[in-house]
């Protein structure tokens, strides 16, 4: 007993030092931005001893321990003063002029704009420390070109189009209002409040990048978006009289260096990265592609709204491990004779109809697998050829799209694999039975 647990306790202690070796950091708080940010930090009221930002191979800029974590103790505690949220922004120079407009800005609105003519301001702002440390870029659907979207999964691509035109809207229907800041902008508003739709054309494509790429890439109003989108922190504020909408955006310098832990799901649409070999990650499956697998199945309709009636049209999955159970039961309903219409509700609770629905919605269940694995590897050659055309931003964007395409490949294929063995099972276990009744 003692020899197996030695042997055990080496192997994880192996393991362990496999992936501590494979995992590397470079602390960052000797580089000039971060001392100038910590400064600032400290000038307002903030100390911190346990963390530092550093960069990882794997996740890349984060915040790193100096020493042992105990439970229970307190890793960081910013306090109110470090933090940028409306009330910075109306107790700003800004302030006259939100609260005198009408209809009122969105709480987010509000912070955008501020980070927009801050950041113009230069060294001049006083948030300049921070906001100099603020991506020039970020990787999210909202900034991404009609190329890179037509690269992503349907659920995703649809998602990113709806992202990208509640942006577009946000900034169309505050055109007035920018209008009015010009007494306080060094520039034109519509040379600080931009939002250009990026074009990707073939005096675009290039293999480094051009400062016309960058800049229609980089428009300082999805930047400002993206911004509070991907870094701020969830903290409900009572509303003020002067806005309008719920108030629970704050961006938290230094803190906001915290990287996600794996299990969060959607990270490319709403933080602008993947996880990978995500134990949590997922793939989408759309209504449409059920639709595309079944096309000419009798009552097809029907058996469609019947699951979007019943809300199993959302939320339908594959993983690495297989169809998950949502998918499955849509499956097995779609997988019905027209003449079993009474057992739908069956179905829908759950239950095992027959081995032949069993083996018929396994098999569809494949099929549908491996179309989705078709699809990707075109994607992944398509983003192929766009990587050697182009550079930049745009560049950026397409290899956090591969990576989540080579993730869902890895996903998909172990998926196939699952099923292939499913189906064989079920199939030897239905001709076993058949055989079985044949001799009795």
């Amino acid at each position: 007993m003692k020899g197996r647990s030695g042997r055990a306790g080496r192997t994880v202690r192996k393991r362990k030092r496999k992936r501590e070796q494979s995992v590397h950091s470079v602390s960052l708080s000797h580089q000039p931005q971060y001392i100038s940010l910590m400064r600032f930090l400290h000038r307002r009221g903030f100390s911190s001893t346990l963390l530092q930002p550093a960069l990882f191979s794997d996740t890349g800029r984060g915040l790193q321990t100096l020493q042992t974590i105990m439970p229970g103790e307190l890793v960081v505690s910013l306090p109110e003063s470090c933090l940028l949220t409306t009330s910075t922004v109306l107790s700003s120079y800004l302030g006259e002029y939100i609260k005198s407009w009408k209809p009122r800005l969105s709480p987010l609105s509000a912070l955008c704009v501020f980070l927009v003519c801050e950041r113009q301001r230069g060294e001049a702002s006083d948030w300049f420390p921070y906001i100099n440390m603020l991506p020039s870029s970020y990787a999210c659907p909202a900034c991404f070109s009609d190329e890179v979207i037509d690269v992503l999964p349907a659920g995703v691509r649809r998602r990113g189009l709806e992202q990208r035109g509640a942006v577009r809207e946000m900034h169309s229907s505050n055109q007035e209002f920018f209008r009015t800041l010009q007494p306080v902008l060094s520039r034109p508003t519509e040379d600080v409040l931009t939002y250009e739709a990026l074009r990707y054309t073939n005096t675009l494509m290039i293999t480094k990048p051009c400062s016309v790429c960058y800049f229609s890439c980089c428009d300082s109003f999805r930047w400002a978006w993206c911004s509070v989108n991907t870094r701020s922190v969830f903290m409900s504020r009572p509303s003020s009289c002067f806005l309008s909408g719920p108030d629970t955006y704050a961006l938290a310098p230094f803190l906001d260096l915290l990287n996600h832990c794996p299990n969060v799901q959607r990270l490319l649409l709403e933080y602008g990265f993947v996880a990978m070999n995500n134990p949590h990650s997922v793939v989408y499956v759309e209504p449409d592609l059920l639709c595309d697998i079944l096309r000419g199945e009798k009552s097809l309709d029907q058996k469609m709204k019947f699951l979007r009636e019943n809300h199993f049209l959302e939320n339908l999955t594959v993983s690495s491990e297989g169809p998950s159970w949502r998918l499955m039961v849509a499956l097995r309903l779609l997988s019905l004779p027209q003449t079993l219409y009474h057992l739908w509700r069956s179905a829908l609770l759950g239950q095992v109809v027959d081995e032949k629905t069993e083996v018929r919605s396994s098999q569809t269940a494949r099929t549908l697998c491996q179309q989705l694995l078709k699809d990707t590897h075109i994607a992944l050659d398509k983003i192929s050829q766009l990587l050697g055309q182009c550079g930049g931003p745009v560049r950026e964007q397409l290899e956090v799209v591969r990576e989540l395409r080579q993730e869902e490949r890895r996903i998909l294929e172990s998926c196939v694999t699952a099923l292939k063995d499913s189906v064989t099972l079920e199939k030897e276990t239905s001709s076993c039975k058949a055989n079985v009744g044949a001799m009795s």
